[in-house]
């Protein structure tokens, strides 16, 4: 099974170098990267045509100049140029575990999301973790983590659980399963059909509200909380505006409590031509 992994980054090559090297590891083989780039500098661009070279993967590199925050509309443009006909969504501060990928090609179904999550670490684990580190798994054993500055956690049980266990604690979490633009996959006709994320939103619950309208047309969320497992570097998060994620939680209550299946603000307005701004010469 194909699978599109849509990357979104910001200029942050330090921590995507890691990520994109626990790509390269993946025991699921069959896949692309495409990464959504909202106005990264040349230092990006660079990283990605080096990294392209030296782990043999396959990455596009979609890219819009710097105008605010606008993930939305970069996920979009990376969704349309996607070939695979099941997406995984992450971020650029997330390293995926070898099993990662195989997890969401094993667990896709039709009818149906996927919903992970993310073990965030602090700034000195983060900085800690070498390519070394990420090609042998050493950043994703407890033990390594919690002598690297990791704290002990009930959720630490995330990155101890079996297989048996993670089956068990995906059925029994009482997490509700919203769709996460750091850990979530879903069929590209499912996309489609929402008409991708809304445009409109600025950051806050953008990737909660996409899914409240998969799943208000019939989709139905399934958790991979225990077993699709990525890290999550740590990074300041100077864009984080109380105002504007309140607007979005409301808008999200909204879409959900009228049962609204689309968005005007999605996809469609960039069809035809699409005005996708990609670095053809970057694609293989």
């Amino acid at each position: 099974m194909k699978l599109s992994v849509i990357i979104s980054t910001y200029n942050s090559p330090r921590w995507l170098e890691k990520v994109l090297w626990g790509y390269s590891v993946q025991s699921h083989k069959d896949f692309e990267i495409i990464m959504a780039d909202d106005g990264s500098g040349d230092e990006t661009r660079a990283l990605i045509d080096k990294m392209r070279t030296e782990t043999g993967l396959t990455i596009k590199h979609v890219w819009q100049t710097d105008d605010g925050f606008r993930k939305c509309r970069i996920l979009n443009k990376a969704v349309l140029e996607a070939s695979a006909d099941y997406l995984v969504f992450t971020d650029g501060d997330c390293i995926p575990r070898n099993d990662f990928l195989e997890v969401h090609a094993s667990e896709a179904a039709p009818g149906r999301y996927l919903s992970g999550g993310y073990h965030k670490l602090p700034m000195s684990t983060s900085e800690a973790i070498s390519k070394d580190d990420i090609l042998t798994g050493r950043c994703f054993d407890l033990g390594w983590l919690k002598q690297h500055g990791l704290k002990t956690s009930y959720k630490n049980s995330k990155l101890a659980a079996n297989r048996w266990q993670a089956k068990v604690y995906n059925t029994l979490t009482p997490t509700r399963c919203r769709f996460k633009g750091s850990n979530g996959s879903a069929w590209k006709k499912d996309v489609l059909a929402v008409n991708g994320f809304d445009e409109t939103m600025a950051y806050g619950g953008e990737d909660r509200e996409f899914g409240v309208r998969l799943i208000n047309n019939g989709i139905k969320p399934k958790h991979v909380r225990y077993n699709a497992i990525v890290i999550h570097l740590d990074h300041k998060r100077g864009y984080v505006d109380p105002v504007l994620v309140k607007k979005n939680k409301d808008f999200r209550l909204g879409v959900e409590a009228n049962k609204i299946l689309t968005t005007q603000n999605g996809i469609e307005q960039l069809r035809p031509s699409a005005n996708i701004e990609t670095d053809k010469a970057s694609q293989l």
